[in-house]
């Protein structure tokens, strides 16, 4: 079978198991009144069941584990640009996702406390450390070359992108389908920039790209089932591992995700510039100007899907260091467009 419709045959499967695992779980949430109920900063205006995102995790692990076991026979080798997924990559990357998405259906289940979460958080981002997987170098954006980080600088800028990747998804999965999409779209990029090099990586991309298809079917505006904190926490830490693995780097990673990762970093700084803990709930978020200044439910996640799909068309095309420099700028058009918004809203309130 060539390589493409393997690939897409793999993500088929993926979606297909994701699907029926989500009404599973959506079955088991309304059983154990696992939902989200509106309040005055949700959007929806019913109780909906959550923990959605426990099937991504655990079809995510076991196709995945599937996969690597039939590589040699599906002829998916993992390639010399990913070597480290020939040594602890794998496990760190699959029994990673399923510790992140249980340890996020805890939270599902019994509401935790804003400190047990951020602790939840910190021993996901040490996952790859107990697996050996750092970060060790980025491209250089002045010059030639990577920068090459120190043992413990590697330590820390690992550590730091895995918890960044939780709270920015975190922070994105705000409306019906929003985080499951843009996830999508930056699972299927990562997937294409790895196929040269690393077809066994691009296969593990496709399926969880396949995983959060069969989810996306119960999540769509009007949503019937939430991703929760096991979805976000086990998709965040999938790309983040996803992204260190592969050729793709965390230049690229960066590109993709540039929507909720830029989104967290001003969310961050106006709570943080107005005294308050980052972790307060507000209506900052780039997706609630979104409706604030006029646009749809439905409308407001296409356009963060479209901004996605261009960054995901750029990291494709662009060189690691021009990455850097395309998310330098983005970083100042998203914070003059929030800006924007802003004064927009706050116009017509006036």
């Amino acid at each position: 079978m060539p390589r493409p419709l393997l690939l897409l045959a793999i993500a088929i499967v993926a979606a297909i198991v994701a699907w029926l695992g989500t009404a599973l779980m959506r079955r088991i949430a309304l059983r154990f009144n696992i939902a989200d109920h509106p309040n005055e900063r949700r959007i929806n205006t019913r109780p909906v069941p959550r923990a959605g995102g426990l099937s991504i995790a655990v079809t995510f692990a076991v196709i995945g584990a599937a996969i690597v076991v039939l590589a040699p026979i599906l002829h998916l080798p993992a390639g010399n640009g990913s070597a480290r997924l020939k040594d602890a990559g794998v496990e760190a990357l699959l029994l990673g996702t399923l510790i992140a998405g249980v340890i996020g259906f805890v939270d599902d289940r019994y509401d935790l406390r804003a400190r047990w979460q951020i602790l939840g958080q910190l021993l996901i981002s040490l996952i790859p450390i107990a697996f050996g997987l750092r970060i060790l170098f980025v491209s250089n954006p002045f010059g030639s070359g990577v920068l090459l980080f120190p043992d413990a600088v590697a330590l820390g800028v690992t550590i730091f992108w895995t918890l960044g990747m939780q709270n920015s998804m975190n922070f994105i999965d705000g409306l019906d389908g929003l985080s499951g999409g843009i996830s999508l779209i930056a699972a299927v990029t990562l997937g294409l920039i790895a196929l040269p090099t690393s077809p066994l990586l691009a296969a593990l991309c496709f399926t969880l790209a396949g995983a959060l298809a069969g989810f996306l079917r119960h999540n769509v505006h009007p949503a019937s089932i939430y991703m929760g904190t096991s979805g976000i926490l086990a998709v965040a830490y999938a790309l983040a591992v996803l992204a260190i693995l592969g050729t793709a780097k965390v230049a690229a990673a960066l590109l993709i995700l540039g929507v909720p990762i830029i989104d967290a970093f001003f969310v961050i700084l106006g709570r943080l510039l107005a005294g308050r803990s980052p972790y307060t709930p507000d209506k900052s978020h780039i997706h609630r100007r979104l409706l604030d200044s006029g646009f749809s439910h439905r409308s407001a996640v296409l356009v963060l899907y479209g901004i996605t799909a261009l960054l995901s068309v750029g990291a494709l095309l662009l060189t690691e260091s021009a990455t850097l420099y395309a998310f330098a700028g983005l970083l100042v058009v998203l914070g003059v467009v929030a800006i924007y918004l802003s004064r927009k809203v706050a116009g017509s309130e006036g």
